[in-house]
């Protein structure tokens, strides 16, 4: 039986839909409703969703993605926050057998769990239009917690996306770069302008997709400590790297064993974090923790 064509894409649609249930937008959530079937197309195309497919939806709105998702998708878990949108996802979405909503917070669902049941702990594809205050955690969650995702495709504040695939040296440049780019291969689909939601955001959108490495491109011994060293490395980008971690209390590292480990890599110990690729944060961490076992 072939699957209803979406139609909240269009304006017309949603604000009837709005209008309907007298709904009212949360500032709280960061509800930006996408409202341009070209950009919808193009997030379906790029995240290459075939019929095989099981995908996770982070927060589905009203359901105008969710419909997309459910045409070409084989199932569909979409994870709602905002109890005044579960009897709209219910109506908005009542013509698609292949979409179960989940009324959760997404930081509290077990995404590992959930790819087991429904997809045999094969790896998921997830898409989504994120609000921009959850962001970093979302997809922070997802690699940390080693969820087994094929890929991740998400509408994002544009300065996030421009974060997550930028190298050393830019003012962009930080630990959400490293984290991401240790997981995955960033590659940036669109840049959306606000007239594409509704309410229309005060910023760009663009959306990117993240494809996870099936091996991790550098070897860091202990990744816990590679990333509190980058973390700390970050956290006063004005000061150098030896001053970044001889302050950070949950490091532990004597300024002298930094400034030894930068000399040993070739590198000046007035060097800060930003200058610093994955590969040389990996091996600072490797050497450090070297220098810790012979102490």
């Amino acid at each position: 039986m072939s699957k209803p064509i979406p139609a909240l894409g269009n304006p017309k649609n949603t604000i009837e839909i709005l209008n309907k249930y007298k709904f009212v937008f949360q500032k709280k959530f960061g509800q930006n409703f996408l409202i341009d079937e070209h950009v919808l197309s193009k997030i379906i195309r790029s995240a290459e969703i075939t019929e095989d497919d099981f995908v996770v939806e982070i927060g589905p709105g009203i359901g105008t993605l969710t419909q997309y998702l459910a045409a070409s998708a084989r199932e569909v878990a979409a994870i709602e926050i905002d109890d005044a949108l579960i009897p709209i996802l219910k109506d908005t979405l009542s013509a698609y057998d292949n979409v179960t909503v989940i009324h959760e917070d997404v930081l509290k669902v077990d995404l590992c769990k959930l790819a087991e049941e429904k997809n045999g702990g094969k790896p998921i594809k997830v898409v989504a239009n994120l609000p921009y205050y959850i962001t970093t955690p979302i997809i922070m969650g997802l690699f940390e917690n080693h969820v087994p995702v094929e890929s991740i495709t998400i509408m994002v504040q544009k300065e996030v996306a421009d974060r997550m695939k930028t190298g050393p040296g830019s003012k962009d440049y930080g630990a959400l770069s490293l984290a991401v780019q240790y997981y995955a291969k960033p590659e940036l689909v669109a840049n959306v302008p606000p007239n594409c939601f509704m309410p229309r955001p005060r910023v760009g959108s663009a959306v990117i997709r993240l494809t996870r490495h099936t091996e991790v491109p550098v070897e860091a011994e202990d990744e816990k400590l590679m990333f509190q060293i980058i973390r700390a490395s970050f956290n006063q980008r004005r000061k150098t790297l030896v001053n970044g971690l001889g302050n950070a209390p949950e490091l532990h590292i004597p300024k002298e064993m930094t400034t030894e480990v930068l000399e040993e890599m070739g590198l000046s110990a007035s060097v800060r974090g930003e200058a610093l690729t994955l590969a040389q944060f990996a091996e600072l961490s490797n050497r450090i923790l070297e220098k810790r076992k012979n102490a």
